[in-house]
C-alpha cells in the first residue's frame, strides 16, 4: 500500500500547496490529508481536479510520503525541496521564515 498526498501549484502566486485534512489548499506539508491505497489517492486527485477546474490551482498530482509519529514526509528529494524552498540560498523560501522565527 502507499501512502500519498496531492500537491499543486496556486495559481494565484505560484507556491507549492497540499490538500489538507479540511479541504483546503495549504503550504505547509506536514497539514496534508495523507491517503492510503488507490481508492484514497482517487479520492484526493478528485478533489483536486475541481479545484483544478475552479481556478484555483494548477498541476495537481501525487506524491509518495512516509508518515513517521504523525510527521508526513516526502519520500523524493525533489518534493523535500518543494516543500521546504531552495538548497542554495537559506535566505530565501520557507526554510527562511522557518529560520526568522527560530532566531
Amino acid at each position: 500500500m502507499t501512502t500519498q498526498i496531492v500537491t499543486a501549484n496556486r495559481l494565484d502566486d505560484g507556491a507549492v500547496v497540499y490538500l489538507s485534512a479540511d479541504g483546503r489548499w495549504t503550504e505547509t506539508v506536514g497539514c496534508a490529508r495523507v491517503g492510503n491505497g488507490s481508492d484514497e489517492a482517487e479520492d484526493l486527485l478528485a478533489i483536486a481536479g475541481h479545484a483544478v477546474a475552479d481556478g484555483l490551482i494548477v498541476e495537481a498530482y501525487l506524491i509518495p510520503v512516509t508518515v513517521e509519529n504523525g510527521v508526513v514526509c516526502p519520500v523524493h528529494i525533489k518534493e523535500v525541496i518543494r516543500a521546504n524552498g531552495p538548497t542554495t540560498r537559506l535566505d530565501l523560501g520557507k526554510q527562511a521564515s522557518t529560520q526568522t522565527a527560530a532566531a
